[in-house]
């Protein structure tokens, strides 16, 4: 994102440039905006009973927007986007259809997890099915600018307990991470989907 600067005639002592860093919740405004989305989200089971509610969306989707205002110039793309974080919620209609009609295959849906390492340009997106299943994306990654990542899907995978089913890679595009903190991470992407995230209490791995 742009950033204005302001030119001052040379008699005057240059003002040292504002280095991009990442946004924290320390201030009083990033809190509230913050809180105010959480509280928001808190009863919508992960996007589920946002789907029939358009008003709901409207009112989080304003408060991405302002909590996004805050973190406008902040980098985004740094080692701190390396995690493994859990769904909150989101609009992303797979992902929702997959959550909602789990128990008609006999399971439920887990933790939904997005699992990034920006040093090894890795992003796993994992649907758990407890006790012993899962499914997930494997893609490559790219930092394209302070707070865009590309991606591309490279393979698949269904597991059970005994047993692996892998698919073929399915796509490309990218997401920003309008804000981030130490708690969560809020996102757009090119298809204009949302998605609310936190930092999971554990490390997923393959």
């Amino acid at each position: 994102m742009a950033t204005c600067f302001f030119s001052f005639p040379n008699s005057f002592p240059s003002k040292p440039k504002s280095h991009k860093r990442p946004i924290h919740s320390s201030s009083f405004t990033s809190q509230s905006q913050k809180t105010h989305l959480l509280n928001l989200i808190s009863d919508q089971e992960r996007g589920l009973r946002t789907q029939s509610d358009p008003q709901k969306l409207s009112q989080i989707i304003q408060a991405i927007d302002d909590l996004g205002s805050i973190g406008r110039d902040t980098v985004t793309t740094g080692n701190s986007l390396s995690a493994t974080w859990r769904l909150l919620w989101t609009t992303e209609k797979e992902q929702l259809y997959i959550i909602k009609n789990a128990p008609f295959l006999g399971t439920k849906a887990g933790d939904v997890l997005q699992v990034i390492d920006v040093e090894k340009k890795t992003l796993n997106n994992v649907i758990a099915f407890p006790p012993d299943g899962v499914f997930f994306v494997r893609s490559t990654i790219e930092v394209a600018s302070s707070q865009r990542v590309n991606f591309r899907f490279t393979s698949a995978v269904l597991r059970g307990k005994n047993w692996e089913f892998p698919l073929p890679p399915f796509g490309q595009g990218w997401f920003e991470t309008v804000y981030l903190d130490d708690d969560i991470r809020v996102v757009k992407d090119i298809r204009h989907d949302y998605l609310i995230v936190e930092r999971a209490p554990y490390t997923w791995k393959e």
